[in-house]
């Protein structure tokens, strides 16, 4: 049988690798963050709905009517007007009546800047979890790697999300305050996630882009990355002093260590694996340079 292609996302989290992909937006409306070279040379816009109708039919054939997920891309679809997106969510759910999850990218501060009411008039039309980058709860490191928002905003927008209803996953980016703001960059974090207490943290380890604002500031010297022990470490502070009730995910192949647990009981069987490796590290050069290789190979 002849499928037809489609405009899918670019790009989605790991865990939607099997979920239906659907493109709602193009782009990123923001776009200026220092450290993320994914949607440079797209022009940010919204998809109009006869192409996502389009779309949809041609993903039903590709996966199925009896697909159970559904990921809505690419990085801000929030950003549309509600009353477009509950469309868009009928239309999607009619072409998958079996779906039990459909999930989006937004920013915080499209969450800070929409209303209790919009958001819940979201859930209500089906879409069930959010994934936000929060990178940093430091102010100053949001600052300088271009984030455009404050913990403030983080802090509020996540808030409304939950209190609406939604499934929340926040993205921590270890290593983005380099060698000198490690710990700056860890407790400002750490205060931001247990204010919120979202449903999963999740832990990303910054990969210089080539192309990117943090790449050349690393290449004339502006910024020293941290080496891989300082992430860990890094990992383990932040880890340490979390109080609240979260999934805590090492999902990501940027990432140096596997440590995964329910937040608060499975916290010091974590600590107790993240010293053991940092131990390793410690004590093998051999082990600490096969790390910092396979993080620069990332990329590549």
């Amino acid at each position: 049988m002849f499928i037809m292609p489609y405009d899918a996302p670019p790009w989605r989290p790991p865990s939607e690798a099997y979920s239906v992909l659907l493109r709602v937006t193009q782009g990123c409306p923001w776009n200026k963050c220092a450290f993320c070279g994914m949607y440079k040379g797209i022009k940010f816009q919204v998809k109009k709905l006869e192409e996502i109708r389009r779309d949809l039919r041609a993903a039903a054939q590709l996966y199925g009517q009896e697909a159970s997920t559904l990921f809505i891309g690419d990085s801000d679809s929030l950003v549309a007007k509600v009353d477009f997106l509950v469309e868009v969510l009928g239309v999607i759910q009619k072409h998958f009546p079996s779906l039990k999850r459909i999930t989006s990218y937004t920013r915080g501060r499209t969450l800070a800047k929409r209303n209790i009411e919009d958001l819940r008039r979201l859930r209500e039309a089906g879409l069930t979890r959010l994934h936000v980058g929060l990178e940093t709860g430091d102010p100053l490191l949001l600052e300088y790697i271009q984030k455009g928002l404050t913990p403030r905003e983080i802090i509020e927008g996540s808030s409304k999300a939950i209190e609406a209803g939604f499934q929340l996953s926040l993205y921590v980016l270890l290593g983005i305050g380099g060698e000198d703001r490690w710990e700056d960059h860890a407790r400002g974090t750490v205060r931001v996630l247990n204010a919120v207490s979202p449903h999963f943290i999740r832990l990303r380890t910054f990969i210089p882009i080539p192309g990117t604002l943090m790449y050349k500031r690393i290449q004339e010297g502006e910024f020293k990355p941290a080496s891989p022990l300082t992430v860990l470490k890094e990992t383990r502070l932040i880890l340490e002093n979390l109080a609240c009730s979260s999934l805590f995910l090492s999902d990501h192949v940027s990432n140096y260590a596997y440590v995964e647990g329910k937040l608060p009981q499975d916290k010091n069987e974590m600590l107790e694996e993240l010293d053991g490796f940092i131990g390793e590290v410690e004590s093998s050069p051999t082990l600490l340079k096969s790390l910092e290789e396979r993080h620069r190979e990332i990329h590549l």
